[in-house]
C-alpha cells in the first residue's frame, strides 16, 4: 500500500502537472470505486468546468481543491490509493489500462486515470461548502502528520505509554501518526535501534526521540527518492520509485545488514511481514 511518500509523490506530480487545469468532464468505469455521490451522473455534472486550484496530502488522503470560473469553491476531489490504486497523468489518446477504473478529462487533450488492480482505492467528489471530512470520514480519525509542529517526542511519550502493542505495530495505527506503514515502520524501527517486538509502553525517552527523528528522517529520505516500488506504486508519470535501492532493511530478508553485515531477518507481527536487524536493533 502507497505510504505517506509515495502519496506526497504522487501529491507534488499533482500539483506541478494538474494545477490549473480546467475539467471538462469525467467517466466512471467501476461505480464501486465512486464513494461519493453515489449517482455517477452527479459526479461527472458537478465537476464539468471546474478547475483544479492545487492538492494537497493528509495522512495517505489526497485532496484536490476544485474552483469554478469565478474562482470560488467548487468542492474537492478525494482520492485513497489503498493497495494498488494510481493516478496517472495521460494523452487522453492512450489506450485505456485494463483496470482503469475513473477517468478525468482535461483541456487540452489530456486526462487522469486512477487505476486500481484491487478495486480497494476510493474516489470521492465534495460539495462546496461542505468540510471534506464530512464526506470523507476516514480524515476525522487522523494522527498527527510527522512532519507537522504537533509530532513531539512529549506528544510520542504520552501515547507510547498507553499501550502494549508492539512497537511495530503502534507505528501503524494512522489515529497516532498519520501516514506510516509497513514499509517506513520497520526502516524508522531500524535507524532508531529498537526491535519491532519491543513493548511500546517500555520505551526509554531516549528511545522515543531516536524513534522520532528516526520517523522523519526516513520520510524525507524517501520522499526525496520518490517513495518506493516493489509492486504497483508509480507516480503520476508513470515512473518507479527509488527508495527500495538503498531500504535499510525492508524487503532485504536474508540480505546482509548495511551497518552490521547479519542477515537480516523476517518474521510475522500482527498479521504483518516484519524486517529487521537481530544484531543492530537489540533494545
Amino acid at each position: 500500500m502507497p505510504e505517506l511518500p509515495e502519496v506526497e509523490t504522487v501529491c507534488r506530480g499533482l500539483n506541478r502537472l494538474t494545477q490549473g487545469q480546467v475539467i471538462r468532464g469525467g467517466e466512471v468505469l467501476l461505480k464501486s470505486t465512486l464513494a461519493y455521490p453515489f449517482c455517477v451522473s452527479e459526479f461527472d455534472r458537478n465537476i464539468q468546468g471546474t478547475t483544479i486550484a492545487c492538492w494537497h496530502r493528509l495522512g495517505k488522503y489526497l485532496l484536490g481543491q476544485l474552483t469554478d470560473a469565478s474562482t470560488k469553491s467548487a468542492g474537492w476531489l478525494g482520492v485513497h490509493l489503498r493497495m494498488t490504486g494510481q493516478l496517472l497523468w495521460v494523452e487522453d489518446s492512450l489506450p485505456v489500462q485494463k483496470h482503469t477504473r475513473i477517468r478525468v478529462f482535461m483541456e487540452g487533450d489530456r486526462e487522469l486515470r486512477f487505476v486500481d488492480t484491487r478495486t480497494f482505492g476510493k474516489v470521492w467528489w465534495v460539495p462546496p461548502q461542505v468540510a471534506p471530512e464530512t464526506i470523507i470520514t476516514g480524515l476525522k480519525k487522523l494522527g498527527v502528520e510527522p512532519f507537522s509542529s504537533e509530532f513531539t517526542a512529549s506528544y510520542l511519550q504520552q501515547k507510547l505509554k498507553k499501550s502494549r502493542r508492539p512497537i511495530k505495530t503502534f507505528l501503524l495505527d494512522q489515529e497516532v501518526i498519520a501516514g506510516i506503514g509497513n514499509i517506513y515502520a520497520d526502516e524508522a524501527l531500524f535507524k532508531s535501534g529498537i526491535r519491532p517486538t519491543a513493548i511500546a509502553a517500555d520505551l526509554t525517552l531516549a528511545q522515543i526521540k531516536s524513534l522520532r527523528t528516526a520517523i522523519i528522517e526516513v520520510l524525507q529520505t524517501a520522499i526525496d527518492k520518490g517513495g518506493t516500488t516493489f509492486s504497483d506504486f508509480r507516480d503520476v508519470t508513470g515512473i518507479n520509485g527509488n527508495y527500495g535501492g538503498v531500504a535499510w532493511v525492508y524487503g532485504r530478508n536474508g540480505e546482509p545488514c548495511r551497518v552490521c553485515g547479519n542477515a537480516i531477518a523476517r518474521i510475522k507481527l500482527s498479521g504483518r511481514s516484519t524486517h529487521y536487524c537481530p544484531q543492530c536493533q537489540q533494545l
